[in-house]
Formats: structure tokens, C-alpha cells, sequence
């Protein structure tokens, strides 16, 4: 799991989502004491403040249609999301896998426990980032490598050269237009596209 320290925490912009009483001002008062920028806001609105970072949101059976649809126009990527609940049920606990919460407080709010759910929530939640940002990486460097490798085969065919002698003209080009090798491949894909194109085509 992605390590979180205290220094991390403090600065977070959060938003406690919950009636003012006494569990949304305990939750209000142990954030700041963490250092955390803290808003109470109630009722839901319909959309987050800018820029939020993590997100207490009290969960009501007669809210939560509004609740699911604040988070759904949060910015992304989305906040780390701490569901406050007063009971457990099969229904709650769907609740909470539907809004993906990272962790859950209990009522009646204390201190104690805050900033366990706040540290791996939030530690969920960079992990999750990091996961996220390592598959745009490789489907990126997938779909380059598919596009190499058509260029190659239009090199080949064309000029009846070896595979490595395509991928080394592509790198040359490449290097003397200052360009990546994966923008170079796509360069001659269109080219050969518009070469072979029909007349009625163009």
C-alpha cells in the first residue's frame, strides 16, 4: 500500500458532508486538529467545492440518491471517499461499495479512529491513482507498439527489407525530424494510407 504520512494530511482540503450536529462538529474539529482545511456542508449540495480532496459523507437512507450524485460530478479523479454510517446492514454496506468508499466511520463520531480512516483511505486511494496511471501507461506503450509494428510491415513490404532494418529506418527518421519513434511510425502509416488511397476515396 502507497505510504501516507501525517505531513501528507495536513493541507487536505476536506468536505464533511453531514447535518451539524454533534458527529459533524466532532468530525469538523478532528480534522482541523489534524491540520486538514475543513467545510461542514449540509444539505448535500449538488456538486463538491473545487480541488476537494477527501470527502466525509454521511450516509442516509433518504439522501443517498443525492449523495451518489454529488460524487458522480466530482472532478477527476475523485476525492478519497470516507462513508459515516450509524449501523450496519446488507443495504448500508451496498451503499458504501456504491459510492466506492475507501474506508467507514461509525456513530457516534470520537476522535479516536478518525485518523486511522484518513490515513488508509487515503493510502487506498493514492494506490488505486498510481494503479490507474501504470495501465494509461501500458495501454499507451500497447497501442505505440501496434503502430511500430505496422510501420515496419509497410517498410518491409515496400522496400523488401528485414524487420530490423524497418525499425532502424523508422528510429533514423525519428531522430533527425526530432520526433518520437511511435509519431514517426504513425507518419508513415498516413502516407502509405493516402498512397494506396482510390481516387474516388480522396
Amino acid at each position: 500500500m502507497a505510504r501516507v504520512r501525517l505531513k501528507d494530511l495536513r493541507g487536505l482540503k476536506v468536505v464533511v458532508v453531514h447535518p451539524p450536529d454533534s458527529d459533524g462538529m466532532m468530525m469538523r474539529e478532528q480534522l482541523m486538529r489534524i491540520g486538514c482545511r475543513t467545510d461542514l456542508i449540509w444539505p448535500v449540495p449538488r456538486s463538491l467545492p473545487a480541488r476537494v480532496d477527501v470527502v466525509f459523507a454521511g450516509l442516509f437512507f433518504d439522501s443517498q440518491e443525492e449523495i451518489k450524485a454529488m460524487l458522480r460530478r466530482a472532478e477527476k479523479p475523485g476525492p478519497t471517499i470516507i462513508g459515516v454510517v450509524d449501523y450496519e446492514n446488507p443495504a448500508m454496506l451496498e451503499l458504501l461499495l456504491d459510492i466506492r468508499a475507501m474506508a467507514a466511520a461509525s456513530k457516534p463520531v470520537n476522535s479516536f479512529g478518525m485518523l486511522t480512516n484518513l490515513v488508509v483511505a487515503r493510502a487506498t486511494w493514492r494506490e488505486q491513482q498510481e494503479t490507474q496511471e501504470k495501465i494509461v501507461k501500458l495501454e499507451k506503450k500497447l497501442i505505440g507498439q501496434k503502430v511500430i509494428s505496422k510501420a515496419k510491415s509497410i517498410l518491409m513490404d515496400m522496400h523488401g527489407m528485414s524487420e530490423l532494418d524497418a525499425h532502424k529506418m523508422i528510429r533514423q527518421q525519428a531522430m533527425g525530424k526530432r520526433t518520437s519513434i511511435e509519431e514517426m511510425a504513425q507518419a508513415i502509416i498516413n502516407a502509405n494510407d493516402l498512397l494506396s488511397a482510390k481516387p474516388e476515396d480522396v
